[in-house]
């Protein structure tokens, strides 16, 4: 058993009831590598912004658990080398589907786990959110579940249908589970094709897919039934259009992607969701950098040469969400 408070990390819940009180979101950026790692904790770093460091159940099995757990206590030890005294570093687990990986996640340091037993009946989501709430709260580690589905695919997550979450279940529901979060789908989707086109509409000047808007008539109506109670949006990334090019520009295929335009999301960020989750962004910042410099030079074949540009190009996009989308900055 590895405590997270020995790595250095803490967990969601101070910096969620810092988030709700303060009209701003916690970022919650997935990582694979430690290029993306660097990336995270100079942008948190610079702009002394909470993080939430995700990992997935496909990432974890990418890394290998002990190299991630020591990851992150590095990560705490260089966001202090770069001169944050006191960094608010949580390392959580995203999209947990079983009661066994979010325990094992737990026992190896992680500080917030999730478990996503959304496609499940209802009855069967409670207990397993319940089961791991149960455990994880023994040793002071946060619990965020999911009611409602998003539609789309980001690694072993998908769904060809999105549900709403109905508002009259969620006080039920967070009761009964002693969930400490709650990821509710009004809208956003996993994936950097997150509407099919027939969903869209297209802008007559540039011709680009227009997405059809967040339900926050849903989300309202959840804030109403728990005031002050930590929400989480997961699938928000905006898809950026810049990155798409580049990467269709040098040798990519990207047609159609679309993601969830920013201004819905500083929106969302004002109200009760205090985390918000961004993976695919930081895929095609990277790609989008990799691409482009093997492009221009050929002949390229150092890994350091092609990983460091996707690296400041992500630590740029990372700075970009927290001052202009998320509102962190400065909060830690």
């Amino acid at each position: 058993m590895v405590s997270y408070k020995d790595l250095g990390l803490v967990n969601t819940r101070e910096m969620f009831a810092k988030a709700v009180k303060g009209g701003y979101a916690i970022p919650a950026f997935n990582f694979n590598n430690m290029e993306q790692l660097q990336a995270i904790i100079q942008a948190a770093a610079e702009t002394k912004s909470p993080v939430i460091l995700q990992v997935s159940k496909g990432a974890r099995n990418y890394a290998n658990q002990t190299l991630l757990r020591y990851m992150a206590q590095g990560a705490v030890e260089y966001a202090k080398e770069l001169g944050w005294e006191n960094p608010q570093i949580c390392l959580h687990l995203d999209h947990g589907d079983s009661f066994e990986l979010c325990k094992s996640c737990v026992d190896f340091g992680f500080s917030s786990v999730m478990i996503d037993a959304s496609s499940k009946p209802y009855e069967e989501n409670i207990e397993l959110s319940r089961r791991v709430a149960e455990y994880a709260h023994k040793y002071d580690v946060t619990v965020e579940a999911e009611l409602g589905v998003l539609a789309g695919v980001e690694d072993e997550v998908s769904a060809e249908e999105s549900h709403y979450t109905r508002p009259e279940e969620v006080i039920d529901f967070s009761k009964r589970t002693g969930c400490d979060s709650l990821a509710i789908s009004v809208g956003t989707s996993h994936g950097a094709y997150k509407f099919r086109p027939e969903q869209c509409t297209r802008d007559p000047k540039t011709g680009r897919l227009v997405p059809p808007p967040l339900a926050f008539d849903v989300l309202h109506e959840i804030e109403k039934k728990l005031p002050g109670f930590p929400i989480v949006l997961h699938g928000s990334s905006s898809v950026p259009q810049e990155y798409v090019d580049i990467i269709n520009a040098n040798g990519g295929h990207l047609p159609d992607a679309v993601g969830i335009p920013e201004e819905q999301l500083r929106e969302a960020s004002r109200s009760a969701v205090c985390k918000i989750n961004i993976d695919s962004d930081s895929r095609l910042a990277m790609t989008a950098a990799i691409r482009k410099t093997l492009n221009d030079k050929p002949g390229e074949f150092d890994p350091r040469k092609y990983l460091g540009p996707a690296r400041d190009e992500m630590k740029k996009l990372y700075i970009h969400k927290i001052v202009d989308v998320l509102g962190s900055d400065g909060k830690a």
